[in-house]
């Protein structure tokens, strides 16, 4: 593989031969003829730029296409350029290829290059700190003993319960503990193994970050991320970790364990999948004991992939009863996080006041204690000051008034914010067949990232 790996650093260089690019000429070729066949006529520094490969490579290889007929030169372009066109036996050749794979786009990297890349960018290669536990959490409010318990598990990377009631946090835990790992890692945009080109990088996972300038020359088959942090929920089935093949187009995708490489695979709701929590941990038992899974591709072939993420699962039950024993067994740090205190419930509304931008007044916070969570027990949660304060933002907005954290709007909002809702259907005349629960169960550490 042609790249720097120093330490924890992981550095994709710029391939200057076809070798080094690590793909056949064919392979590159029928990239190319894809790609003209998709959008017409391109110069040859626009087809380097749209497959992620240097000029000097696409240059020649578009010279030996030319030379078997199959491109020609529609005209002249800049800088000693040319604007290059499919001839019709080009396009017949295209359409044939066409028809076996679709993909256009970035070059894909060697499936082993990819490998590499994983492991020299493991979550678990660097033990973590106390203090970098504390950076990571510094905008939220997690009890100590809570912290306590985590560093031993972040540090173990491998598998992590956190249990406990709806709307105290858990999601925002995972992404806080992601970013102790480091806050950036390259990944392909897509692999290559034997003939199979499988998608890796997806937008809805993988946040970008600015890539490195002209100065600092790369593989533009790689990008830069952040650690990624996928979360899956109730939507999660058995096909969602495996490879899925689309034989229409002939382009595979990468299931979620590989798209998390390198960060974290938070579960979330476990439980309440459509699979049973005993299929679904069957599934992680030899990836959690052995850092490798094992998919398999579109021909029936076995490849073995990296598992270097820490895998949490996030629930409302307790896991002794969802799993046995012999599962716990395989997940051994299992957390549970608590409702906040009155003090933390303060301090909670001192950090989503200070983040919305607005005053944190003390009063307001006592007075809901004593006229809504007291008096009708209502259980405290991390995610009710940040979402009040948003329903205190809109009240005030809508009656132009100024945006403040003052007792007479938090007692306009509070009969909306507590309503109770029936989460069964109504028995005739009008009895609910479950008990009543408060409308707000967001998922978040208050004055935290907001995740859901």
């Amino acid at each position: 593989m042609h790249a720097l790996l120093a330490g924890e650093n992981f550095w994709p260089a710029d391939p200057r031969t076809l070798s080094e690019l690590g793909l056949s000429d064919p392979l590159l070729e029928s990239l190319v003829c894809r790609l003209l066949l998709s959008t017409g006529n391109l110069t040859g520094r626009s087809i380097a730029a749209e497959s992620c490969v240097s000029f000097r490579i696409i240059e020649a290889l578009l010279e030996r296409l030319r030379n078997r007929r199959l491109l020609t030169h529609v005209g002249s372009a800049s800088m000693n350029d040319y604007l290059y066109g499919l001839t019709e036996d080009g396009r017949r050749h295209a359409e044939r290829l066409f028809r076996d794979c679709s993909y256009i786009g970035p070059a894909p990297v060697p499936f082993t290059d990819y490998v590499i890349s994983v492991e020299a960018q493991a979550i678990g290669d660097e033990p973590i700190r106390r203090y970098e536990l504390t950076e990571a959490f510094y905008d939220v409010s997690v009890p100590p003993e809570l912290l306590e318990m985590m560093g031993p598990a972040v540090n173990s990377a491998s598998g992590l319960f956190l249990y406990g009631s709806p709307g105290n946090g858990k999601s925002t835990i995972a992404h806080c503990i992601t970013s102790c790992f480091g806050r950036e890692i390259w990944i392909p945009r897509s692999v290559i193994e034997g003939r199979e080109i499988i998608t890796l990088f997806d937008p809805t996972y993988h946040q970008e970050v600015e890539q490195p300038g002209d100065s600092s020359p790369f593989d533009r088959r790689w990008v830069r991320i952040r650690r990624p942090t996928v979360v899956v929920g109730g939507e999660l089935t058995l096909d969602n970790l495996e490879i899925r093949h689309d034989r229409g187009s002939g382009i595979s995708e990468a299931p979620l364990q590989m798209k998390s490489n390198g960060g974290c695979l938070l579960i979330d709701d476990f439980g309440r999948q459509r699979v049973s929590p005993t299929e679904l941990l069957n599934r992680w038992i030899v990836p959690l004991e052995s850092r490798y899974d094992y998919l398999t591709l579109a021909k029936e072939k076995k490849i073995q992939v990296p598992f270097e993420q820490l895998i949490i699962f996030s629930t409302n039950l307790d896991p002794g009863d969802l799993v046995d024993e012999a599962f716990l067994r395989r997940i051994p740090y299992r957390i549970e996080v608590h409702d906040p205190d009155d003090e933390e419930f303060h301090l909670l509304f001192q950090l989503a006041a200070s983040r919305l931008g607005c005053s944190y007044v003390k009063q307001s916070v006592d007075w809901l204690l004593d006229h809504y969570y007291r008096p009708r027990q209502l259980p405290l949660r991390r995610c009710h000051p940040r979402d009040l304060l948003l329903q205190i933002r809109n009240y005030c907005t809508f009656n132009d008034v100024p945006f403040e954290m003052l007792p007479e709007h938090v007692e306009k909002i509070a009969p909306g914010f507590f309503t109770r809702v029936n989460t069964r259907p109504m028995l005739p005349g009008g009895r609910s067949t479950d008990r009543p629960v408060l409308h707000s169960s967001r998922e978040t550490l208050a004055g935290g990232h907001g995740h859901e």
